[in-house]
C-alpha cells in the first residue's frame, strides 16, 4: 500500500524506519505540513495510507482530507491523547501517542490493511456501470472490464467477451472507474490491474479471454503502474507498493 508521512518532527525519522520494515507498505512521499499532503493527495489518487503527525498538521488537516474524493486511510501520530476523540469522529484508522513502538505501529497499520480490503472488496465487486446499446441497457459489473481504449471522440470498453464503444471521454471513464482496480497506462489505455500477466519494459501483457494482449506503457504512466502494483524483489524483498473493429457509437449510464 502506498502511503504518506505529514510530520515535520526529528522523530519521525523513527516512522520512516518503521514504514521501511513493513512489507505492505511504500513511502512515497514525506511533508512538513498539511498544505502539501493536501496537494499530492489531490493529484496521486493510489494513496491508501497517511501517517498524519497533529501537530505539525493540525486537526483541521483531517477536515482536508475528508473532503478529497478519494481520501486515504489515517493513522494520527501525537504526542497526548488530547485529540483522540476529535480524530475517531472523523474515523481514522488508529491514533497512536509517542514514543511508538513497532509492535503498536504494525497493529495500527493492519487494521488500515482490513479497512481497505473490505471496503475495496465492496466497491469493486459490486460497483457497476449500465451501456446502453440500442434499445437495451446492458449490465457490466468493473471486474469484468479488461481494459478501455481511447478512440478520439470514443472510448471502447472492453470484457473477454464483448466490447462497447461509446461516446465519452477518457477523462471522463478514468473518474468513473474504482482506483483500486483499474490503472491507466497510456493516454489510450486503462487496464484492469488483475488482468496484467507480464510487464515489459515499455508494454504489458493482459489476459483477455483466452487470449494475451499486448499494450504499450507511456513514459509518463509507467512510474504510477510501478506504485500501484506490487512488486517483490529478492536482493529487497519489499512490497512496493483486443478488438480493432468498431461497433455503433452507443450511450453509457451510471
Amino acid at each position: 500500500m502506498n502511503c504518506i508521512i505529514v510530520d515535520d518532527h526529528p522523530e519521525s525519522r523513527q516512522l520512516e524506519e518503521f514504514v521501511s520494515r513493513c512489507s505492505s507498505l511504500n513511502l512515497v512521499g514525506k511533508f512538513n505540513d498539511s498544505e502539501s499532503a493536501i496537494g499530492q493527495l489531490s493529484k496521486q489518487n493510489n494513496i491508501g495510507l497517511a501517517f498524519i503527525d497533529l501537530k505539525s498538521a493540525g486537526i483541521q488537516s483531517l477536515d482536508l482530507i475528508d473532503s478529497l474524493s478519494n481520501p486515504p486511510n489515517v493513522i494520527v501520530v501525537a504526542s497526548t491523547g488530547q485529540y483522540a476523540r476529535k480524530a475517531f469522529d472523523h474515523n481514522v484508522v488508529d491514533y497512536l501517542i509517542k514514543p511508538i513502538d513497532y509492535s503498536r505501529f504494525s497493529r495500527a497499520v493492519d487494521r488500515s490493511l482490513k479497512s481497505v480490503f473490505q471496503k475495496s472488496s465492496v466497491s469493486n465487486e459490486d460497483k457497476e456501470v449500465f451501456i446502453k446499446k440500442e434499445s437495451t441497457l446492458v449490465k457490466l459489473k468493473m471486474p469484468e472490464i479488461i481494459y478501455v481504449e481511447a478512440l478520439e471522440n470514443y472510448v471502447t470498453i472492453v470484457t473477454g467477451e464483448k466490447r462497447f464503444t461509446i461516446l465519452y471521454t477518457m477523462k471522463g471513464i478514468e473518474n468513473q472507474l474504482p482506483a483500486g482496480l483499474f490503472v491507466r497506462i497510456h493516454r489510450s489505455f486503462i487496464i484492469n490491474k488483475k488482468m496484467i500477466n507480464i510487464i515489459n519494459e515499455n508494454s504489458l501483457d493482459l489476459n483477455v479471454g483466452y487470449s494475451v494482449k499486448n499494450l504499450p506503457i507511456g513514459k509518463s504512466y509507467r512510474q504510477n503502474l510501478m506504485n500501484d502494483i506490487t512488486i517483490v524483489d529478492k536482493k529487497n524483498p519489499v512490497f512496493h507498493n483486443q478488438f480493432t473493429t468498431a461497433e455503433t457509437p452507443v450511450n453509457i449510464y451510471y
